[in-house]
């Protein structure tokens, strides 16, 4: 049952998020907007650090390992990870008019939803990583520490899934199919961690690894996209507010229900 729930909690909150599309009109007040994009920051930035890095770090130790070679070899792996896909993948950021990876032909709304899609990816990697570390056991990470974490991206999931559907109706795409991109954007995090939990635990001894690697693929997210977008133009300020209580929140669920 907390499986399922933890698997499923994050992408409700990314459809949550894109059904604003039938209840709000026009666009997000950029206000609004670079508050929420600090706040998924925060979010992600200290689930990285509390539900993922210091886990790794603490398993390694335990098996005698050099903690942190292998915390750092897993980060810098996921970090490189998600820079191959940022390059590869063709995408669009929001408030962009200019492609990033590799050339295609694809529609501009398609190019906006493979962006999302491509920040997406780690928090489901996160989120299957700590739920086959709570199911191996003797690994210091509790179910309840995994749900928290689903429960965190969940939140930071609402936003977003708005984020990306009104910015899509804005493009003149019709407000049914908005909501629809919104939410597919999000499929991919139980996928993810479907397939993270599956590839853990047949190489269980690698699950540090696999920890520092999602938080360094999320972290690749925070600082190349996230970030630049809560800090750019006017309002910037609002951006640093929604990271601090991003971060503060998430790191209140991680203490208090891990």
């Amino acid at each position: 049952m907390y499986l399922i729930g933890g698997l499923t909690i994050p992408f409700l909150g990314t459809t949550l998020g894109a059904a604003m599309v039938f209840l709000m009109r026009g666009t997000i007040d950029p206000r609004v907007e670079k508050l929420l994009l600090g706040f998924a920051s925060g979010v992600m930035i200290a689930a990285s650090v509390w539900s993922l890095l210091i886990p790794s770090i603490n398993m390694a130790a335990q098996a005698g390992k050099i903690a942190w070679v292998l915390a750092v070899v897993g980060f810098l792996l996921g970090i490189a990870f998600l820079l191959v896909l940022d390059c590869l993948i063709p995408h669009l950021h929001n408030h962009s008019d200019k492609p990033e990876g590799l050339p295609t032909k694809a529609s501009r709304t398609a190019m906006l939803v493979f962006a999302v899609t491509l920040h997406n990816l780690p928090e489901g990697m996160a989120v299957g990583v700590t739920f086959a570390g709570a199911m191996m056991g003797q690994t210091g990470i509790t179910m309840a520490g995994a749900l928290a974490l689903a429960v965190g991206i969940a939140i930071q999931n609402f936003p977003e899934g708005a984020i990306i559907s009104m910015p899509l109706r804005g493009e003149n795409v019709p407000t049914g199919k908005a909501f629809l991109y919104g939410v597919l954007s999000g499929a991919v995090e139980p996928v993810g961690a479907v397939l993270t939990i599956l590839l853990a635990r047949q190489l269980g001894p690698v699950l540090p690894y696999l920890l520092s690697f999602a938080a360094g693929a999320m972290l690749y997210v925070v600082i190349e996209e996230l970030i630049p977008e809560a800090q750019d133009g006017e309002h910037s300020n609002l951006g640093t507010i929604g990271a601090a209580l991003g971060f503060a929140l998430m790191m209140v669920l991680d203490v208090a229900l891990g």
